[in-house]
């Protein structure tokens, strides 16, 4: 960025499927305050839901907003008293910000703050854009040895991170993962690095299932092995079965058949979002097998673990890219991330000049 520089280009929705790449005026830090300067922002199911229908659950977008709230970039410049990440330094952003003064957030529950924002989730702005202000104490310093692009997939893996924690998975334990998207795949490696004896994953597509054995599922299996018969609902639970159960799928049914997986004083752990309430739940069943049910929301304090993990390589972020697209073909970025079965981690690089399938591809801009 120049002294010239007094705009910068943003992808900003209007209406469902109405994404208008715009010039606006480049932000300035403030105090406690780092401008950054984005290099890749990951598309997220939220995201495709606010531009296929303009809301993502209660959420409603009632004014144009930039997407994006999966970004990594470069400290370009600081504000007054940010003096943390010197300029030059690589950084994933955490998106999601707290009040930091309420219970919630002094018990360190901050994911949970009522009064919080997050990036791309109207009406906050979010990160597809050229550059980004975030609050100096939400930018989290990437390794030398991580391309900073693969840093924009720091945010999911903490998402991952976070539920492994919710899950108080233990070494040793078998863990069921159902649903072998991003999210699921990064938590397959998650729970590998947390000392998990086998993880077995679970999805609709073979190609999917392929990537998961591929990254260490000791099985993979089709959803419809799962699908509990009602047969057997009053059985008891099999003694043998999962320790622990990961739904990231957000489908009701993956989500009961997870739980019938389980040993009797097993957990299961909702990870993805239920897209329609789950009303044949078991809970009677849940009650006479002792088992627990826990959710898992966003991540509270588990960026610096995430970034570990991937630093030391424990993590294996790259595979997960299925194809990169300018910050100009946002549109298409979207399109292609909601219709095309096929793809995993798309992301939208401002910096890119035409657009990339996969890691390798034709030169960067």
């Amino acid at each position: 960025m120049t002294e010239e520089t007094k705009t910068h280009r943003a992808a900003v929705l209007h209406g469902p499927k109405d994404l208008r790449v715009e010039e606006r005026p480049v932000p300035v830090p403030g105090p406690g305050e780092v401008l950054v300067r984005v290099a890749a922002v990951g598309l997220c199911g939220s995201d495709l839901h606010y531009y296929a229908y303009g809301e993502n659950g209660p959420n409603v977008l009632r004014a144009p907003t930039v997407l994006g709230h999966e970004p990594s970039g470069t400290v370009l410049a600081r504000g007054p008293g940010a003096d943390a990440h010197p300029v030059g330094t690589p950084v994933a952003v955490e998106p999601a910000h707290p009040c930091g003064r309420c219970a919630l957030c002094r018990e360190g529950r901050y994911n949970l703050c009522p009064r919080g924002t997050c990036f791309g989730s109207p009406p906050t702005d979010g990160a597809l854009a050229e550059y980004l202000v975030v609050p100096e104490d939400f930018v989290h310093p990437l390794p030398a040895s991580m391309d900073v692009r693969h840093g924009a997939l720091i945010e999911p893996l903490a998402v991952a991170v976070h539920a492994v924690r919710r899950a108080g998975l233990v070494p040793g334990d078998r863990v069921l993962v159902t649903g072998a998207g991003p999210i699921g795949l990064l938590v397959l490696q998650v729970a590998l690095a947390a000392g998990a004896a086998s993880v077995t994953v679970s999805d609709v597509a073979e190609a999917r299932l392929r990537h998961a054995a591929e990254l260490g599922a000791a099985e993979t299996v089709g959803a419809a092995e799962l699908t509990p018969d009602p047969a057997r609902a009053s059985a008891l639970a099999d003694p043998d079965g999962f320790d622990v159960a990961l739904d990231c799928s957000g489908n009701g049914g993956a989500l009961v058949g997870a739980i019938r997986a389980l040993r009797p004083g097993g957990t299961a752990v909702v990870v993805g979002n239920p897209s329609a309430p789950v009303t044949e739940l078991p809970l009677a069943w849940m009650q006479r097998q002792e088992m627990s049910l826990v959710t898992a929301f966003r991540y509270a304090g588990d960026f610096p673990a995430a970034i570990a993990l991937a630093g030391a390589w424990r993590i294996r972020l790259e595979t997960l890219v299925t194809a990169s697209f300018p910050l100009g073909d946002a549109d298409t970025a979207l399109t292609a991330a909601l219709t095309d079965r096929g793809q995993l981690k798309v992301l939208v690089e401002p910096g890119l000049t035409v657009a990339v399938a996969g890691q390798e591809g034709p030169a960067r801009g």
